[in-house]
């Protein structure tokens, strides 16, 4: 891959995208800004203008994933007529984000398996944070019309509504099958929802 004389801002996105590229292949750990700029064509001066070191880089991935599957999740929910709806299309939308973009899982669990604070951990845990908002409200909306029981967990649910998510992703990584996700997801949920929904 070659990036040209790009404006700064498409070498910067440019970037973002060639990290999650080569995640998708290998531990993300041991992908260096060497690696990266060889892979664009670049000197690893011409990279370190755009991200003077390894960490502004990663968190700008972050700042990235936060920012696209959010818009992504939010997108999907604003459709559906329903909160249970909105959930599956979340669930959904979530799946096929993964299958578009393998390399962001690896990248989010390398983040979270350091022991120390880093800018780019943090902007994950915030992304989680903010993820399990939007599920409590959506959880609340479907208590208020009757779609989920007043004695469900919210928390509870949330939890494994991310849970279940993460094992799929899992699964789908250590079968180096990026597409089973997207499968299975649709199944998957159809047994999440029977274990919260408000009996018939």
């Amino acid at each position: 891959m070659t990036s040209g004389k790009l404006p700064a801002e498409e070498r910067r996105s440019l970037t973002i995208q060639t990290v999650i590229q080569l995640a998708a292949r290998q531990n993300p750990a041991d992908i260096t800004t060497t690696e990266i700029a060889r892979y664009m064509g670049l000197t690893q001066g011409a990279l370190f203008r755009h991200f003077p070191t390894k960490d502004e880089l990663w968190l700008a991935v972050m700042d990235w994933v936060a920012e696209h599957l959010m818009k992504r999740l939010d997108q999907a929910a604003q459709g559906p007529n329903s909160p249970l709806a909105a959930l599956q299309a979340m669930f959904l939308a979530h799946a096929a984000f993964v299958v578009e973009h393998p390399g962001v899982p690896r990248m989010i669990f390398g983040e979270l398996q350091h022991a120390e604070d880093t800018p780019a951990k943090n902007r994950v845990l915030r992304l989680i944070g903010g993820y399990s908002e939007r599920l409590h409200r959506l959880i609340a909306q479907g208590k208020s019309c009757g779609e989920l029981p007043e004695t469900l967990d919210a928390g509870a649910a949330a939890t494994l509504f991310i849970g279940t998510l993460q094992g799929l992703v899992m699964q789908s990584l250590l079968a180096g099958d990026e597409e089973r996700i997207g499968r299975d997801a649709p199944k998957v949920f159809a047994i999440y929802l029977r274990g919260i929904r408000s009996p018939a």
